[in-house]
């Protein structure tokens, strides 16, 4: 008996699946809209793809996604230098620019801290993080880093994470916050409207 669909629409469909939140039935609907859309439409996302897999990679200061080189913030010369506020994911950085309250550097940890999960500081920049507050705490002047915002969602993970950088971060010459709970707890800051994001950011406390 043959099957009900090609082998190549099959594995788009188990590819998609791979996407989070994305089950079988939806990546199903994914897969038909992609092929009712046409070959053009299949041929541009597939060349979208290709280029971001050969073009794109991340910022080698902060560790968002950057297209070759430092990242379109860090090579932002009006940005204020003196504050690094220090986010998860890159969504969380882009939910933080949206609300437009923060001027100021970042820095991804590309997740959050989860024994459960197995992952662990050495899994995420950590050390990155240490190193550059280290070497932009020294800087002269107006560019001299003088507070990191730890602006982890308010779950357990992000908790925890933000606990273990409060311990490794005391004695640096920087004011280390937490930004206020705007956020609710269990939260995420990528599905926060900028109201609740610019409250948090504005009522941050010492941490």
């Amino acid at each position: 008996m043959g099957k009900a669909l090609p082998e190549v629409v099959e594995r788009l469909i188990k590819t998609l699946t791979f996407l989070p939140g994305v089950g079988e039935k939806t990546a199903m609907r994914y897969a038909i809209y992609i092929l009712g859309k046409g070959r053009d439409f299949a041929k541009e996302l597939s060349e979208a793809l290709g280029r971001i897999e050969s073009a794109v990679g991340f910022c080698p200061e902060c560790f968002n996604i950057s297209e070759g080189g430092l990242c379109g913030i860090c090579s932002d010369d009006s940005r204020d230098r003196t504050t690094i506020c220090v986010v998860e994911n890159f969504s969380d950085l882009i939910a933080l620019e949206k609300s437009g309250e923060f001027k100021g550097l970042y820095h991804v940890l590309k997740g959050a801290m989860s024994p459960m999960k197995g992952v662990n500081p050495a899994d995420l920049t950590v050390e990155n993080l240490v190193r550059r507050i280290e070497r932009l705490s020294a800087e002269p002047g107006d560019r001299r880093l003088a507070e990191v915002i730890i602006a982890t969602d308010p779950d357990v993970e992000g908790e925890t994470t933000a606990l273990y950088l409060k311990k490794l971060l005391y004695g640096q010459p920087v004011r280390v916050t937490r930004i206020a709970l705007g956020v609710p707890m269990g939260g995420s800051l990528e599905y926060s409207d900028v109201v609740t994001l610019t409250r948090a950011m504005k009522g941050r406390n010492d941490f």
